[in-house]
């Protein structure tokens, strides 16, 4: 292959991961060698503009051409406007106003759980269509089937195909914020796909909220892998957190390493060896674990969130057994199925109570001040070495207290400058809590002096 072959590609900056299209054998001692599939980090730009310095997963680098590999790129959601989630048929009816032909609208099928229902205005009336959830898979006529709902809107609108009239024109939702869909074949366009048969699958080492997650490898390279088990309306969900996690490249926060979309879809990730954090805490115990080690694990766990900050994202689940540890010792947020954007929809899921800031139990108003108030839980998690949080008030009323000023009291060996960080972190105002930027030049000062 001559090394000016085909036009030149987007200039790719270091840290950009990039997917292999084709196997390359090399040519010279100083070319990288890579199978197809296999997943490359940009370490440098050349004189060349065809061919790169970077780096495999097993570490080695060298030259690659870049006509071989593809750019991977974040996987967007789709935006929902017409989607009104959990209403009622006579609210339906009731929006559907006035009776334009094709006006329409989609909810939660309040029959059938797990299934939705189109509603459609033609002759001044308003059918009522119902979607089936069957095998990850919408249908209405189970004559033609969709990956998800903005597929089955769009078909009907190029085409009624059995309906009363084709869709003309949505009532787009005005309150409690927008729902967004994923397309599945966004994952193979934007590089994320990779093939089962790559995958070698071992012990289950946890369970998630959609299924278990089992130890394997990637290539030779030591992966988790999440299993979607078979639940209604789960696939969207799912996929919703892996083209979120696309978007996410930061040492302290889990990686994707991509999605296996078969008949079974799984999200594989780089494998944390020393599992989560609250485990590693209640095992290792005091005799093991350094002051410094509890500041590092605090420090790492906030610059991951500080990076999630910038990006606007709240992950509105942060706790002690969502932040892993990687063989290196190095701390990493991870489970990302309850993150949203500051600006989408806040509902839906459930909250742990003793975790979560109270305007956002009593609200839905989640932010990254709400982040926050469950950092300064994660801290007191830290240096209380696993204890579940407000161990001697009873779950019931652990809101009540709160409010009425209660406030944990610091851990044993904890040092005041860091039990402050939690103080602030439990402002009952979210606007006087401070933001993880704060906070994180606040650690690493302690850190730089530590013993």
């Amino acid at each position: 292959m001559s090394r000016s072959t085909g036009p030149p590609p987007d200039q790719w900056q270091p840290g950009q991961e990039v997917l292999a299209r084709y196997t390359f054998q090399g040519n010279s001692r100083e070319d990288l060698p890579f199978q197809k599939g296999d997943v490359l980090t940009i370490i440098k730009a050349t004189r060349d503009p065809m061919w790169y310095h970077a780096r495999r997963s097993d570490n080695k680098e060298g030259m690659i051409p870049a006509n071989y590999v593809q750019k991977r790129s974040e996987v967007k959601l789709h935006a929902m406007p017409w989607f009104h989630g959990k209403i009622k048929r006579e609210q339906a009816e009731e929006l559907l106003q006035p009776r334009e032909e094709g006006l329409f609208l989609v909810r939660e099928s309040t029959n059938y759980p797990g299934d939705y229902t189109l509603c459609v205005a033609h002759k001044n009336s308003v059918e009522h269509y119902h979607i089936i959830y069957k095998l990850n898979k919408l249908t209405i006529d189970e004559e033609e089937y969709f990956d998800n709902l903005n597929e089955l809107v769009e078909h009907y609108k190029n085409d009624a195909d059995g309906l009363c009239t084709k869709l003309r024109k949505s009532v787009p939702k005005t309150k409690g914020g927008m729902e967004y869909t994923v397309d599945k074949r966004q994952f193979m366009d934007a590089g994320w796909s990779i093939k089962e048969k790559d995958l070698i699958k071992g012990e289950t080492i946890g369970r998630g909220e959609f299924g278990d997650v089992r130890k394997g490898e990637f290539k030779g390279v030591p992966v988790a892998i999440k299993y979607l088990k078979d639940t209604d309306n789960a696939a969207q969900q799912f996929l919703a957190e892996a083209s979120l996690m696309t978007s996410l490249k930061h040492r302290n926060l889990v990686q994707l390493i991509g999605v296996v979309l078969g008949q079974e879809i799984y999200i594989v990730t780089e494998f944390m060896a020393k599992g989560n954090l609250v485990d590693y805490l209640r095992t290792r115990g005091r005799s093991v674990i350094t002051k410094r080690d509890l500041l590092n694990f605090a420090s790492d766990t906030c610059e991951g969130m500080a990076y999630l900050e910038t990006k606007s994202l709240v992950h509105r689940d942060l706790a002690a057994r969502n932040v892993l540890i990687s063989e290196d010792g190095v701390a990493k947020v991870s489970d990302f199925g309850l993150a949203r954007r500051a600006d989408s929809n806040q509902a839906g899921g459930k909250f742990p109570i003793k975790w979560t800031a109270p305007e956002a139990l009593r609200e839905n108003k989640f932010t990254n001040k709400s982040d926050m108030w469950s950092f300064g839980i994660l801290i007191w998690e830290i240096y209380s070495f696993g204890r579940v949080p407000y161990p001697r008030i009873p779950l019931a009323d652990v809101v009540m207290h709160v409010e009425r000023g209660y406030r944990m009291e610091k851990p044993e060996g904890c040092p005041n400058e860091v039990y402050e960080v939690m103080r602030k972190a439990w402002d009952l105002d979210p606007a006087r809590r401070p933001t993880f930027a704060d906070v994180k030049v606040e650690l690493e000062k302690l850190r730089a002096v530590a013993v």
